[in-house]
C-alpha cells in the first residue's frame, strides 16, 4: 500500500452485526449449532468475515478500519480477528438494522477525523476474483474523494430475478473514473416481488451490493435528512467518545435506538445524490440462501466444505 493509493483520510466501516436469518437452517443442519454466516467458512480456509477484512485491509490500513460486531457473537467474531490487527472494534449491543451500524461506525471515525473518507463493505457477501474487486473499490474511493457530495455505490449485473436482493436502476451517465463508467441513480428496488424483479431487469436495473464509498460528512448530513431522532443519540454517543462512560452511553442510546434499512430509509429518500458504478469482471452474491450459495460454487468450479446434503 502506498499513500496515493490509501490517503491519510481513508477509513473503512466492516459491517458485522447480522444474524443471517435466511441461511440459519441450513447453518444449523451442517454445524449441528447456529452460528452467523458471516463467521462461516463455505470454501476454502477463510470465512466471509475473514476475506471482507482481507480485502478492506487491501484498500484502506487496518489501524483505520472500524468493525461493527454484535455484542452477542463476540465469542465467534474473536478468534477470527486475534492474528491481525484488531484497528478498532464496536460491540454494537443490538441489532438495529444497517443504518445503525453504518452511524456507529461514522461517529467514531467523526470523533477522530471529521474529514475522512468512508469504505463501507457488508461482510456476508461473496465476490470473486478479488483482486479485481479491490481495483474497483480503489476506483469508488477516488470517485468519493473527487466528487465530495455524493455517495457512491458498488452494483451488481444480475443473473437471475432475485426478489431478496435491492435493485437500483441506474441514470444518466455521469463521466468516467479509472475507465469505469459512474452513473446517477434513478430509483432504488428494496426486494421488490418476482415481477418486479423481471422488469428491473428487462430495464437494466442492477443489484445493489451495498459496498459504498463517500465523504463522511456526505453521509452524516443525509442521516439528519432521513433521521433526526437517530441521529441525536448518535451525537450523544459521539461526546462520551474517549471517557470511560462510552460503552454505557451506547447501551442506553441502543435502548431507545430505531430500526433503519440504510438502503430503504437513507439511499432510496436521495437517490439523485446517489450515483452507481457497476462491477465488472467479478461475480457477486448476497449468498442468502443455500441454492444462491450452491449456484455461484459452480459458476467458479469448486466444492463446497459443507457439501450438497445440506443444501436441501
Amino acid at each position: 500500500m502506498n499513500s496515493a493509493q490509501n490517503p491519510q483520510d481513508l477509513w473503512s466501516i466492516i459491517l458485522a452485526g447480522g444474524n443471517g436469518e435466511r441461511l440459519k437452517p441450513m447453518v444449523q443442519r451442517w454445524l449441528g449449532q447456529p452460528k452467523p454466516k458471516q463467521y462461516c467458512t463455505f470454501i476454502g480456509t477463510r470465512s466471509m468475515f475473514q476475506h471482507t477484512l482481507d480485502r478492506s485491509d487491501q484498500i484502506v490500513p487496518p489501524e483505520r478500519r472500524v468493525t461493527i460486531i454484535a455484542r452477542d457473537h463476540q465469542d465467534e467474531a474473536w478468534p477470527q480477528l486475534s492474528s491481525r490487527p484488531h484497528g478498532k472494534v464496536i460491540l454494537q449491543p443490538r441489532n438495529r438494522e444497517t443504518a445503525a451500524g453504518i452511524f456507529l461506525g461514522l461517529t467514531y471515525i467523526r470523533a477522530q477525523d471529521p474529514q475522512a473518507t468512508v469504505l463501507i463493505f457488508p461482510s456476508d457477501h461473496f465476490v470473486y476474483p478479488e483482486d479485481t474487486f479491490v481495483e474497483m473499490a480503489h476506483s469508488l474511493v477516488r470517485a468519493a474523494r473527487n466528487l465530495k457530495h455524493w455517495v457512491f455505490l458498488l452494483a451488481a449485473s444480475p443473473d437471475s430475478p432475485e426478489p431478496e436482493y435491492g435493485w437500483i436502476q441506474p441514470g444518466a451517465h455521469l463521466g468516467w473514473i479509472d475507465g469505469c463508467s459512474v452513473r446517477g441513480t434513478q430509483a432504488f428496488l428494496e426486494k421488490p416481488n418476482l415481477e418486479g424483479c423481471k422488469r428491473a431487469m428487462r430495464s437494466g436495473a442492477l443489484w445493489n451490493t451495498m459496498v459504498i464509498g463517500a465523504k463522511l460528512e456526505t453521509l452524516w448530513s443525509l442521516g439528519w435528512r432521513c433521521s433526526p431522532e437517530m441521529m441525536r443519540l448518535f451525537d450523544v454517543y459521539g461526546a462520551s467518545i474517549g471517557d470511560q462512560r462510552d460503552e454505557e452511553v451506547l447501551e442506553s442510546i441502543y435502548q431507545v435506538m430505531p430500526s433503519r434499512n440504510f438502503s430503504a430509509h437513507v439511499l432510496q429518500e436521495f437517490p439523485r445524490q446517489v450515483a452507481v458504478m457497476e462491477l465488472r469482471g467479478v461475480l457477486w452474491s448476497d449468498w442468502g440462501k443455500p441454492e444462491r450459495i450452491a449456484e455461484t460454487l459452480r459458476q467458479i468450479g469448486r466444492e463446497s466444505v459443507f457439501g450438497q446434503a445440506h443444501i436441501a
